[in-house]
């Protein structure tokens, strides 16, 4: 294992959503006099209750001059443009204890996944996104189906990319580091870290028994960069967020073990310590490049309640 500090990899991330899909997925309003955006919405767009109206801000439904904004006292000025989301309507029925609908146009969906289902159909598991998604798209009369563009372990929650057609899965998958330039995990990690930013980079391969082991020499295996920041440590375990500059099978996992800080509630790799009964590693930055409008899409998502309170606990 090689570790190095690395300072500034880790730029400041602005919480915006870019979506710059389909023109007539959205109506479109022209504002007329200055107002907070939620007023101005319960004025002006017919026909949605209150609460609905609540729910397409905050589900990302809403654009302003082209950028979604979910600031219900957002100021808007004369002359600015404001969009509403058709596709929220599809939205509003989707309940599922295990995705959330983050964001959804006419070429993709981008969801946030819960612990507990696969990313694809395996083996004899028939719970997984991919299904849970072409049920939705049947429902809602959309005629497509969910694309897999890259994965997440069961156990990994976070935010991941399908596509509606395979013109648009290929599109991604085939300029994949190019198209996604900014995407980030925060994983809860036992013991304290002792270095605020570091780098580690070494060959992973899978044995016979479908453990990823890591070797400091070219064991035949992928090579793997990580790159972490500390967030926020206590004597009993770390906040840490990983930027990866290759995507190998269970790397952040093996390089935090590496280090001597595996991730909590990791039963393949881990020490034991199990604070939050889950795997504490959480996909929460994701940033590329929208296939067909070459737009930033840009989502983050909050860094799940039961790693803060794992270490509040610990003071």
């Amino acid at each position: 294992m090689r570790q190095q500090n690395r300072k500034g990899n880790f730029s400041k991330h602005t919480n915006n959503a870019y979506g710059y899909g389909n023109p007539n997925e959205y109506e479109h309003y022209k504002v007329e006099k200055p107002a907070p955006l939620l007023e101005w919405l319960m004025e002006n767009v017919k026909g949605p209750s209150k609460t609905k109206v609540k729910q397409t801000l905050q589900g990302r439904g809403i654009k302003v001059n082209g950028k979604t904004i979910t600031q219900f006292d957002y100021a808007l000025k004369p002359g600015m443009k404001v969009s509403v989301s058709k596709t929220k309507k599809n939205q509003e029925v989707f309940k599922s204890r295990y995705l959330k609908i983050v964001y959804e146009d006419r070429y993709l969906i981008v969801v946030e996944k819960n612990i507990g289902i696969l990313s694809m159909a395996a083996g004899h598991s028939t719970l997984n996104v991919k299904t849970v998604l072409d049920d939705y798209f049947h429902k809602t009369r959309q005629n497509c189906q969910a694309h897999v563009v890259h994965r997440l372990d069961r156990d990994t929650s976070g935010l991941m990319i399908y596509a509606k057609d395979k013109q648009t899965e290929l599109a991604l998958e085939d300029d994949w580091h190019h198209n996604v330039y900014d995407r980030r995990y925060v994983a809860l990690v036992s013991g304290e870290m002792e270095d605020d930013e570091g780098t580690v980079a070494n060959w992973l391969k899978d044995n016979k028994a479908y453990i990823t082991y890591s070797s400091d020499t070219d064991n035949g295996g992928k090579y793997a960069v990580t790159y972490y920041h500390t967030l926020e440590r206590t004597t009993a375990h770390s906040l840490v967020e990983f930027k990866l500059e290759t995507g190998r099978k269970n790397q952040i996992r093996v390089h935090t073990a590496d280090m001597g800080h595996p991730v909590c509630g990791d039963i393949k790799y881990g020490n034991g310590d199990d604070p939050c009964q889950r795997l504490c590693l959480h996909a929460y930055v994701l940033c590329f490049y929208h296939p067909v409008t070459h737009q930033p899409m840009e989502f983050e998502t909050p860094i799940p309640a039961e790693f803060r309170r794992a270490l509040k606990n610990d003071r």
